[in-house]
């Protein structure tokens, strides 16, 4: 008998690809197809960049928006909260600040070490005054009204995190600590006289935000002195807050004229709050004088509510025209 397998044509090599196998890949590809197409052809709806200051200012507004007021209005409805009196629970310290003080001082502080050791564990030891915020009370409106100056202030001069800002007169930081930390490094600056306020902000305050690595550049200075913020520096907003008004006029304008060049042309801005007393009692065309001789114009008169408590603020805004 013969054998068939002698006979028998050999199988043909190469890949066999069947109907439903084809009709897979032309499927799968026409898909891949139409979502390239439709990539190509609508706008990119990929996450903005955070590299691009005036995108994350718009994505994170500095003030409250009505939605935001509504909502927190609701939430004390929902949970039947009331304006009325409350007691402290236990677990809450009821001392004053006074009383507090006075355990730091008895009990030498917060430290448990004694002696030379007592210096061994804390480089830079923070006076009882500041751990006790006495600090927070040094002023005619609560601590929290900084918060305000920060929200009219960085909404009126358009500011974005790469804006320079400087402050005349920060005192403990109750406005700046918000601006130091809606800014890049380095792009805060202050002048302050007194000692103790610059104690606290840059002993408590900085350290216990942890801010310190946004390095604002707070000096000590009498007399409207802005050398050391160096000469080359221009600012996108100069702001002082109930500062002027305790100043003599002459000073106020000695400042100014070494302000004016240190302004942005055209785009940056001067806050002043609560009067212009230095420019009014001159006379209004005697003030337009003076402010245009330093390449300054007066813009207008602005207030700005409070969110926590019944009180507005007045805002004086003046810009320079001369490049």
């Amino acid at each position: 008998m013969a054998s068939h397998s002698s006979s028998s044509t050999p199988p043909s090599k190469g890949i066999v690809i069947t109907v439903p196998i084809l009709v897979l890949l032309l499927s799968s590809f026409a898909i891949f197809l139409f979502f390239l197409l439709s990539s190509l052809s609508s706008p990119c709806s990929c996450p903005p960049s955070i590299s691009d200051p005036n995108i994350m200012f718009q994505s994170d507004p500095v003030s409250p928006t009505p939605d935001d007021i509504g909502w927190v209005m609701d939430q004390i409805r929902l949970n039947g909260l009331h304006m009325k009196d409350n007691v402290l629970r236990k677990g809450i310290n009821p001392r004053t600040r006074a009383q507090q003080l006075q355990d730091l001082l008895q009990y030498k502080g917060i430290s448990h070490y004694e002696g030379d050791e007592a210096n061994n564990h804390t480089a830079l030891p923070c006076p009882g005054e500041l751990l006790v915020e006495e600090h927070h009370s040094n002023y005619g409106e609560p601590w929290a009204g900084g918060r305000d100056v920060f929200e009219f202030l960085a909404k009126s001069s358009h500011l974005t995190p790469n804006s320079r800002v400087l402050e005349i007169g920060c005192g403990t930081l109750r406005v700046g600590l918000h601006f130091i930390r809606y800014l890049k490094p380095d792009r805060f600056n202050c002048l302050e006289r007194d000692e103790l306020s610059l104690m606290a902000a840059l002993r408590y305050e900085l350290p216990s935000q942890g801010l310190l690595y946004k390095r604002p550049l707070i000096v000590k200075g009498e007399d409207m002195d802005f050398s050391r913020f160096g000469t080359g520096v221009v600012y996108d907003l100069i702001y002082a807050s109930a500062v002027f008004l305790h100043m003599p006029d002459k000073l106020v304008w000695v400042g100014l004229e070494q302000l004016a060049d240190k302004l942005k042309p055209f785009d940056g801005r001067i806050f002043v709050s609560h009067n212009i007393k230095f420019c009014s009692r001159l006379g209004g065309d005697e003030c337009t004088k003076r402010l245009s001789s330093l390449g300054l114009e007066y813009m207008g008169k602005h207030t700005h509510d409070s969110l926590l408590f019944n009180h507005y603020e007045i805002w004086f805004e003046f810009r320079r025209v001369k490049a």
